[in-house]
């Protein structure tokens, strides 16, 4: 089979970041809903929306069963919180929520239990709005591909090879063997961006053109590191980025943020929650040193 050809990310997709506006509210920069976690799963709602926000969003909101309330509001204070009983899921709350949010990231945490697999039904078949499909929510859709190929709207998938490989029914060492070309085969066969995450990590788009990763690293291999880039590519959304440049700065940041906490944690001590910690240093511009010193000396002329 032939190797796919590929164009590899680089800093110049922090072009793509969305503009910030001098006057404006936390309405202009949208409304990510989080819907993550079960019991004893609260860090991967956590960590999402604590990403989304980092990454811009104006609001965040997390949709979670009730036995999460109070460590949600105690992690992360200004999220809007919704929470519901896994025995008796209340549709409407589920409805309002859809109704509110610019974006949505479904997945994290969310376990496989019934009530998980029934909340992933209903939103991919109401929900037409950018949608961020992970972890469980992808092994849901694994067991019923029509979900998929049913969902109407922009759909961005974030399997790891695990995941991918039951999602698309082929084995772990023939998807190692071609990251990028199953990544775009995938996203062109069923409309959807496909973020294959690996080392590198992969993105294939619904026209079968695919894109590479450049930075990262394996201090990144770590609980929740998914969880994060989840929530950032959600931030990117509600703020009106295109999907296929929200995936691909998504995951650029994610593994600039790494490259930075790596300097600093070192690749045994990593944690997830430090990727957000230098989400904002990854987004900025690094100047060369003739830039630099270009700057300085203009400072000096009045």
């Amino acid at each position: 089979m032939e190797k796919t050809e590929y164009t590899e990310l680089n800093e110049t997709v922090l072009r793509l970041l969305p503009a910030r506006k001098k006057r404006s509210n936390k309405g202009t920069y949208g409304k990510v809903l989080c819907i993550a976690g079960s019991v004893n799963m609260a860090g991967a709602a956590y960590l999402c929306a604590y990403a989304a926000y980092r990454s811009g969003a104006g609001l965040v909101r997390v949709l979670t069963p009730k036995e999460n309330r109070v460590i949600i509001q105690n992690l992360i204070p200004e999220a809007v919180l919704t929470t519901f009983d896994t025995e008796n899921p209340d549709d409407q709350a589920l409805s309002d929520a859809l109704a509110w949010a610019t974006a949505v990231a479904l997945g994290p945490g969310l376990g496989q239990e019934t009530w998980a697999k029934e909340l992933t039904r209903k939103v991919l078949s109401s929900f037409h709005k950018p949608l961020v499909l992970d972890a469980d929510g992808l092994n849901h859709v694994a067991k019923e591909k029509e979900l998929l190929k049913d969902h109407q709207g922009d759909l961005i998938l974030t399997p790891h090879v695990g995941e991918f490989s039951r999602l698309a029914q082929h084995a772990i060492p023939d998807i190692l063997s071609d990251v990028p070309g199953y990544a775009a085969r995938f996203g062109k066969e069923n409309g959807c961006i496909c973020v294959l995450k690996d080392a590198p990590t992969a993105i294939g788009d619904p026209e079968g053109n695919c894109y590479v990763n450049t930075t990262g690293n394996n201090g990144m291999s770590t609980g929740g590191s998914g969880d994060v880039l989840t929530g950032i590519i959600a931030g990117l959304l509600a703020q009106k980025a295109l999907p296929l440049d929200a995936a691909c700065l998504g995951v650029w940041l994610h593994g600039r943020a790494g490259d930075l906490a790596v300097e600093k944690e070192g690749p045994y001590g990593m944690m997830a929650r430090h990727l957000i910690e230098h989400l904002p240093e990854a987004m900025v511009v690094q100047k060369k040193k003739g830039d630099q010193e270009d700057e300085k000396l203009s400072a000096g002329v009045r």
